[in-house]
């Protein structure tokens, strides 16, 4: 029989700054009544100049692994999925594992925009089904204020910074993750992009002056596009795992709009109240949104041990797609995970590593003189 995949430990980071719509009112045309009525947004956080994707995944990574019991060296896999990767490569996740000290993990990014973590999701729970591992760490991490034009009124409302994460691990009891629908469609790809830095437009003085290393989106057709989609990606989520809408405790969606967790609340005949949403606080934190809802709901004791629940997000690509859940907690003892000796030797490794390589290289050079 196969092992399931349960979720056993969360953890969240966001930063200190807080923008609000007053703000940005003082920045662009625009109200905090006009942007509340049409989002729901009422402010979100934004990452300081220290702050980074990988930093933000690596504290969010760090207590997660608390709540778990699990020391960073017991993971075998990372995946980071994010919109704002650190660099198009190394991989952000490749930068986690060093910083957390996962010495026998592997790690990638993932790239399906606000859909990501649906996504990473159910690769780590397949991955962990198929017997190839036992642990992993699956973290949503953005700082998508860099990608932010602050001068359009149509997105610089939107988008906010933070990451969240969850462990997930095998186990021979029944629940963890009960099934999973991932969905694309990439004739509207160019509906929500950030067009440039890739190799089709590669960075150049025509591309910035464009605007095109910035956030591109037609708001409109989105809209359509989510509140179809994420009623019926939850109803195909929910059937699949063998339930029906009523045994949902929660359904925690992407936070992109209110209007479109509205729309959805309507279309599956449920009240907004068992719909997970804290859009106002933090606005759309692309693959981050769906953990930093979840953990919210856990640690104010919406979201307990055994409730059903379905996660379920769109993005860019166009993508989207749900999980059902059996929501579970830490399978192992208490125990001290990860000691402050612990991080000193993280970071000691990771210089010795380097330094390694630098002397190997000079061997190697040696040996083999150019010419």
């Amino acid at each position: 029989m196969s092992p399931f995949a349960h979720i056993t430990g969360w953890g969240m980071t966001i930063p200190e700054r807080v923008l609000t719509n007053h703000e940005i009112s003082k920045m662009v045309d625009t109200t905090d009544e006009w942007i509340r009525e049409r989002t729901g947004i009422r402010e979100r956080r934004i990452a300081s100049e220290d702050q980074t994707t990988a930093s933000l995944a690596v504290e969010a990574a760090l207590k997660a692994l608390r709540v778990a019991n699990l020391s960073p060296s017991e993971l075998n896999l990372i995946i980071v999925s994010t919109s704002s990767p650190e660099h198009i490569f190394p991989a952000t996740a490749s930068l986690v594992q060093d910083a957390i000290g996962a010495t026998h993990a592997g790690a990638f990014d993932l790239l399906a925009a606000c859909t990501g973590f649906i996504y990473a999701l159910d690769l780590a729970a397949q991955s962990i089904r198929s017997g190839s591992i036992n642990n992993a760490l699956v973290i949503g991490s953005e700082t998508l204020s860099r990608f932010t034009n602050w001068n359009d009124r149509t997105t610089c409302i939107l988008f906010g910074d933070g990451a969240g994460a969850f462990v997930l691990q095998s186990s021979e009891e029944p629940g963890g993750i009960l099934s999973a629908v991932l969905r694309s469609d990439g004739s509207g790809g160019d509906l929500l992009s950030l067009p440039a830095g890739g190799s089709r437009h590669p960075a150049s003085l025509d591309t910035i002056h464009k605007g095109m290393h910035f956030i591109h989106m037609n708001g409109r057709e989105v809209y359509r596009f989510a509140t179809r989609v994420m009623a019926q990606a939850t109803r195909e989520a929910t059937e699949k795992a063998g339930l029906k809408i009523e045994d949902l405790a929660l359904i925690i969606p992407h936070q992109a709009n209110r209007r479109i967790i509205e729309a959805a609340a309507r279309s599956l005949e449920i009240p907004l109240e068992r719909c997970v949403i804290n859009i106002d606080r933090y606005g759309n934190t692309s693959t981050a949104s769906i953990p930093i809802a979840t953990i919210e709901a856990v640690e104010s004791g919406c979201l307990k041990r055994g409730d059903r629940v379905v996660f379920v997000g769109f993005g860019g690509g166009l993508t989207w797609g749900a999980v059902t859940v059996q929501w579970s907690g830490p399978i192992l003892p208490k125990r001290k995970v990860y000691p402050k000796s612990y991080q000193i030797w993280v970071k000691i490794r990771s210089h010795v590593r380097r330094l390694i390589r630098t002397i190997e290289g000079i061997i190697w050079g040696s040996n083999f003189p150019e010419g």
